[in-house]
């Protein structure tokens, strides 16, 4: 193509060009306009994200409800808990099994002297006692359990006022299995039982472990008493004039002695990992054993001030209960919660006004 044929072809599509934007009616800025797309075969694509799931949290293990100590099962055995009535006087010690209970209420009977309702969930010994008989503020304690209690026998209208409470209750005087006499003790004093003995006869309403009375800290560090309280190491506690009570920190928990002398139970000595001081109201019944002394009974559901010891410090608290098959619930002064640490507890109610305590 010669430069004058090529010159005349560029004029006339420009002229064509030309016409085409500057037609009658037409808005140079509303033509069309032609965009050419990126050659993306080239192009770098970067890959999809990966998205990671976070990994759930593992399931907390199951913890007996009584002591909130892992039970090193799947889960926690479908077995009620056993309560036991346990003597407390002179000719009563040294005990049997008492060491091996999650919790031991120590409350004041007739004559100033002290006994025991001590409860059995995550261990079942064959061997316990010396048993004896019911009195008016247990149905209080062991309502809330929903499991069994084992007693000697009692008076009629508090054997009725543990039944109404829910509470299956075995004795001995009715020949119920698990209770046996030893020969190495007089009478009333040789009375003894097989805690495993009386899980058996528990009837289908029994079916389901206990409810937790009290909160448990999962790690002792988070117990309230450690984390809030000042230094508690010793706990002296006047229940009565004949029985005093003290608690005192060596080797990781409380140990306990009875009138200055160490408490022992199957040949070892009897500790607790949380004792609880409770301050109660003490009423009369209007009732009297065989010996024609008047019977007691710690007023439980009520409300007021105590002391928590764990871990060799102190911290005060209130409680209260609302009624027989209320739980007992602790709280801070101040309010908030109260975490015991895992383990077993003692239970101190302390009369109000005639009974005291010193922690130190």
């Amino acid at each position: 193509m010669t430069l004058r044929r090529a010159a005349s072809a560029v004029l006339a599509a420009s002229l064509v060009l030309a016409a085409a934007g500057c037609a009658p009616g037409t808005d140079p800025q509303s033509a069309p306009r032609v965009t050419v797309a990126p050659d993306v075969s080239r192009a770098k694509i970067a890959p999809p994200a990966v998205v990671v799931p976070e990994p759930e949290p593992e399931p907390e293990p199951p913890r007996w409800p009584l002591t909130g100590v892992r039970t090193g099962t799947a889960k926690v055995p479908e077995r009620p808990a056993v309560a036991v009535k346990i003597e407390n006087s002179a000719a009563s010690r040294p005990h049997t099994g008492l060491h091996r209970a999650d919790v031991v209420w120590e409350q004041v009977v007739e004559g100033g002297i002290s006994r025991f309702v001590a409860v059995y969930h995550s261990t079942y010994p064959r061997q316990v006692g010396p048993v004896r008989s019911v009195r008016p503020m247990d149905p209080a304690t062991v309502a809330p359990l929903r499991g069994i209690l084992a007693a000697s026998g009692g008076q009629p209208p508090f054997l009725r006022a543990v039944e109404r409470s829910g509470t299956q209750l075995l004795t001995n005087d009715d020949g119920d299995r698990g209770f046996w006499r030893s020969s190495s003790r007089a009478a009333p004093h040789n009375v003894y039982g097989n805690v495993k003995t009386f899980a058996r006869q528990a009837d289908r309403k029994r079916a389901e472990p206990p409810k937790a009375e009290f909160e448990h800290a999962t790690k002792r560090r988070d117990a309230t008493a450690r984390a809030e309280g000042k230094k508690g190491r010793t706990a002296d506690v006047r229940l009565s004039p004949a029985q005093r009570t003290t608690w005192t920190w060596a080797g990781g928990s409380y140990r306990r002695s009875d009138d200055g002398r160490a408490s022992m139970s199957s040949g070892k000595r009897v500790t607790a990992r949380n004792v609880l001081l409770l301050k109660v109201d003490v009423t009369s019944t209007g009732y009297r054993d065989p010996s024609g002394a008047s019977v007691p009974k710690a007023e439980l559901v009520d409300r007021g001030r105590g002391m928590l010891l764990g871990g060799g410090r102190a911290v005060p608290v209130t409680w209260s209960k609302k009624g027989t098959k209320a739980p007992l619930r602790l709280s801070l002064r101040g309010g908030g919660d109260v975490l015991l640490e895992p383990g077993n507890t003692w239970v101190e109610l302390v009369p109000r006004g005639s009974g005291s305590w010193d922690v130190s």
